[in-house]
């Protein structure tokens, strides 16, 4: 998804003059090309990700439109207050692109690990918090929220899925709608395991690249049945449970930290959120209906 970010940002650039990359010591050598072609529009400023936050608001009060880029715990949780205060308090725009996702760097512990990302930075007002799924859906959101002066939150993952699905900033998709009892919710990458999963069940399947603001409208179409989330962080279903009087549970992560290492396939298995696990917890929510 890294290398579709950088290819996005490259074209936007041959005719928006006010793009500029602040990255924090991750990426650089995949934006060469950029830096080469505008070698004052390109700034790695190394392990400060306050300053980056910092730095990507004050280029925003003065027009421009800034990509801040790093692994995402560090963005997200550790500048939490530069994000609230120098970006949606001061109602300065960016963007704000990490990788990593969840479990991306499984093999290098909790310091690496994000799952609170999504769930904290909804909660600030303004924000508008992304969690593309494929390269295609990193493509055209990117495209349509990039400039458009507010603070804007990518969630980017090295495994995306391959689904081929519509995309447009603010709406969920509805991938299966039978009728059924019970409805699949999920998000990003992970929509590629559930899929497998229920494919051949009786349940409805609603899928979302955009966190916030959330498809209320998709939610409610559903209110009657028993929804489960499905997801591999913290978020989508407080987001989901905006929408009031849903029957909602929630299948994902569990009260803990997760102190396994591997990769991200071993902690997927870990966490019950593989293709197998997951359909067989389905199976069970089905018989209990």
């Amino acid at each position: 998804m890294r290398k579709q970010f950088k290819e996005t940002v490259m074209d936007l650039s041959l005719s928006d003059g006010r793009i500029i990359m602040i990255c924090g010591d991750v990426s650089v050598y995949l934006f060469n090309a950029f830096k080469e072609k505008y070698p004052d529009r390109f700034y790695n400023m190394g392990i400060s990700e306050n300053t980056l936050i910092s730095v990507g608001a004050g280029l925003a009060a003065q027009g421009f439109h800034p990509f801040v880029h790093t692994i995402a715990p560090f963005i997200t949780e550790r500048s939490y207050e530069q994000i609230k205060l120098d970006m949606c308090y001061n109602r300065f725009g960016g963007n704000i692109v990490s990788c990593g996702a969840s479990f991306d760097y499984a093999w290098d512990g909790a310091t690496h690990h994000a799952y609170t990302d999504l769930a904290i930075l909804r909660l600030l007002p303004g924000m508008e918090v992304i969690q593309p799924g494929s390269t295609k859906e990193l493509d055209i959101l990117l495209r349509s929220q990039y400039n458009n002066g507010n603070p804007t939150y990518f969630r980017l993952s090295d495994h995306p899925h391959t689904i081929d699905i519509p995309v447009e900033f603010g709406r969920g998709v509805a991938i299966k709608d039978g009728g059924c009892d019970v409805t699949v919710m999920t998000a990003g990458p992970l929509l590629e395991n559930v899929l497998e999963a229920c494919r051949d069940l009786p349940v409805n399947l609603v899928y979302f690249q955009t966190i916030k603001p959330i498809d209320t409208g998709l939610i409610y179409r559903f209110h009657d049945t028993r929804i489960i989330v499905v997801h591999d962080a913290f978020g989508l279903k407080e987001a989901i449970c905006e929408v009031p009087n849903l029957s909602v549970t929630y299948h994902g992560m569990p009260d803990m930290f997760c102190g396994w290492y591997g990769a991200l396939k071993d902690i997927r298995e870990k966490l019950k959120l593989d293709p197998q696990s997951i359909r067989e917890m389905i199976v069970r929510n089905l018989e209990q209906s």
